[in-house]
């Protein structure tokens, strides 16, 4: 069983820099502390850490100014009672335009449970969710901060055209126990796949099953293994049983054309449907 906490902060600067190549040369600090405290009592040990990072990025980042660079601060807090299954993790990530003062408000902040920020493409952010048994991702603009989709899988990324780098991503999600959208808690909720750019979410499609049953083991993480790539032009999602059951595995294909999945044209395992979905 997995259930899903999340806490997200966004504050919006009131205003733009300066052009970069208008600022005086000068240093820029920022004394935010890495720490480690170990404990320890008659029943536990305990590991306390404190993890600081600072990231460059950019230029060309979507919903920035072309030629902006931003420095994120990326602050893990963990807490781990060794001997224990799982950690105790919060993460907050916080940008600035490459030259402000960090005393300034930033562009954006967020906060969430979750480790390993990290950035991909200059474009989007991606945060490791899974803190216990079962692993998951949730990705947001690097521009804006903005929450784009989650994951349960790796995040895919593919190129929408060969002769340029337009990058589109993909991501499959199974609906935690207490997810708030009351329509994923149907019986019949296999997932929820979704295609998106940089700059939002293009598509998702919700995947469902004729046999409540059939969609509980599609959706256990205890029971099977879900794979997701981009193969040949398709979207290819394989969900397989997991040992000692035979594999049988079920893929569900669907193409993508005009930028787009067509899920007129997916090719679906008897008792499986696709149809668009929005939050």
């Amino acid at each position: 069983m997995r259930y899903r906490h999340l806490q997200i902060v966004i504050l919006l600067s009131a205003g733009t820099l300066t052009a970069q190549q208008q600022r005086p040369l000068r240093a820029v600090h920022d004394q935010a502390p890495s720490k480690v405290l170990y404990s320890v009592d008659k029943s536990s040990e305990t590991v306390d850490i404190t993890n600081v990072a600072f990231e460059v990025v950019g230029p060309g980042i979507p919903g920035r100014p072309t030629d902006e660079r931003l420095v994120l601060r990326k602050t893990t807090q963990t807490k781990q009672v060794l001997g224990e299954v799982g950690i105790e993790a919060t993460t907050t990530i916080a940008a600035w335009p490459l030259g402000g003062d960090f005393m300034e408000k930033p562009v954006y902040s967020i906060t969430l449970y979750g480790t390993d920020p990290r950035t991909l493409n200059s474009e989007v952010l991606v945060v490791s969710r899974g803190l216990e048994e079962v692993e998951w991702w949730s990705i947001y603009k690097l521009g804006t901060g903005e929450h784009l989709f989650d994951t349960d899988v790796p995040l895919v990324q593919f190129s929408a055209k060969r002769d340029e780098r337009d990058l589109r991503y993909l991501g499959i999600e199974v609906p935690p126990d207490d997810t708030v959208d009351t329509r994923l808690r149907a019986p019949n909720v296999v997932g929820v796949l979704t295609y998106a750019s940089s700059g939002g979410v293009i598509r998702e499609a919700l995947l469902t099953s004729d046999s409540a049953q059939n969609a509980r083991l599609l959706r256990s993480f205890a029971d099977s293994t879900r794979t997701l790539e981009f193969v040949n032009g398709r979207i290819v999602l394989s969900i397989s049983r997991n040992y000692p059951s035979r594999p049988s595995t079920v893929s569900i294909v669907v193409p993508v054309a005009g930028d787009d999945m067509d899920l007129a044209k997916a090719q679906l395992p008897p008792g499986i449907h696709a149809a668009a979905w929005k939050r």
